[in-house]
């Protein structure tokens, strides 16, 4: 395996508590919202943003102090639930502890169709009526670059400091002046047990190439998210998805195109892949972990001997929002290690909060010691984050990704 970059960790869960999950509800993207995104400018930075790629972020008067609200986009299911009210125990305890009125929307299933939402406002100097917006750090990293996030008033946020230090810096954010992660999560192997043991007489799938296998062939699926299909692909190609050439993308695309063509591929999918392994209409998948987990013990994940690809959700407030400091309290909220813990039970991504695991002793001490929600050193080692673009280079990969899949 190469070698890592600092943000990357290791992957998900083994007993998602709840049936569906932030990723089942992920679409595919079309190309617009990415390449508006890459020409979208930002305004003049000052030095330590012109450092660091970003762009300074228009603010408006804060309304915090006397209007107590906010409104917060997040990816659906993201949260604990109470099953039985439908309430998210741990916004309704801060709301009350704060006296914040939290409008709380699911609204963020794709970055790409989050962003073509907002994109007009954005580049007008409009306020999108969010204070706190969840995206993948690609998409973050966008909206850093071209002005479109502010910067973090740190002093509002005390318990900033318990991140994780594997995600306490990132590229596109090395001091996390503008981001905090809100969960983690990694792209494997998943499949039904019995089905799959029944096609290929083997018990485990563990490597990209019995994804490929013949014996599964028109019961594979793989994921609309290029960066996850094509880093799993080039990884089991013995190249480095988070420092690769454009040889190497084209190779992993000219085997994509291969496994498309010859109908070993049966579907590439968002959200679609987990009714297609329930119906049986697949056996084997490139999909995301806490998914495969949620359906239970019928189904099992690995991450590929070669590697998987690690994605990070992060929490920003966007320029021109009118409650920014609740906004940041909010965030602040979900940093203490106990209400980390509470979200980390329901969810069971990867929290990035440290003291969240040994909070989690109190609630469930089988989850403290799951190796998918606290990962190990050795789990780390086995994940790459993909190489940060250029927005030129997205442009150009994702059309090339979206041409082998038959978009």
């Amino acid at each position: 395996m190469t070698s890592q970059r600092p943000e990357a960790i290791a992957a998900l869960t083994g007993s998602m508590r709840s049936a569906v999950s932030r990723r089942r509800l992920l679409q595919a993207a079309g190309l617009g919202g990415v390449a508006m995104a890459a020409a979208a400018c930002g305004a003049g930075g000052d030095a330590e943003a012109e450092a660091t790629g970003a762009a300074s972020a228009p603010a408006a008067e804060d309304l915090s102090d006397k209007d107590m609200t906010a409104n917060w986009s997040n990816w659906p299911l993201y949260i604990d639930i109470d099953e039985e009210s439908g309430l998210r125990p741990t916004l309704e305890a801060f709301q009350k502890e704060s006296g914040i009125a939290v409008t709380y929307t699911e609204d963020v299933n794709d970055n790409n169709e989050f962003f073509a939402k907002v994109r007009t406002q954005l580049e007008q100097g409009q306020d999108i009526g969010r204070d706190i917006v969840v995206l993948t750090d690609w998409m973050a990293a966008l909206w850093i670059q071209n002005g479109y996030a502010q910067k973090l008033d740190k002093s509002i946020m005390p318990n900033a400091g318990n991140i994780i230090p594997r995600l306490a810096s990132v590229s596109f954010d090395p001091n996390r002046d503008y981001t905090m992660p809100w969960q983690s999560g990694i792209a494997g192997l998943g499949y039904n047990v019995a089905a799959y043991k029944e096609a290929t007489g083997n018990d485990k799938m563990t490597t990209m190439a019995q994804l490929f296998d013949p014996a599964v062939k028109g019961r594979v699926t793989v994921l609309s998210e290029m960066r996850d299909t094509m880093g799993c692909i080039m990884a089991s190609q013995g190249n480095d998805p988070s420092n690769f050439t454009e040889d190497q993308f084209n190779q992993a695309i000219d085997e994509l195109t291969k496994q498309v063509d010859s109908g070993q591929i049966r579907q590439v999918t968002g959200n679609d892949y987990i009714a297609a392994l329930e119906s049986g209409d697949v056996i084997a998948v490139l999909g995301w972990s806490g998914d495969v987990f949620a359906l239970g013990d019928e189904y099992a994940f690995e991450i590929p001997e070669t590697g998987g690809t690690l994605w990070t959700d992060n929490m920003l407030i966007p320029a021109l929002a009118q409650h920014k400091k609740n906004g940041e309290l909010i965030m602040n909220n979900y940093y203490n290690p106990d209400v980390a813990a509470e979200v980390a039970a329901y969810v069971n991504y990867i929290c990035p909060v440290e003291g969240a695991q040994a909070a989690m002793e109190k609630i469930d001490p089988a989850l403290a010691s799951n190796e998918f929600i606290f990962p190990s050193e050795a789990m780390m080692d086995r994940t790459f984050v993909f190489m940060e673009l250029t927005p030129e280079q997205n442009e150009k990969y994702e059309r090339a990704f979206q041409k082998a899949i038959g978009n």
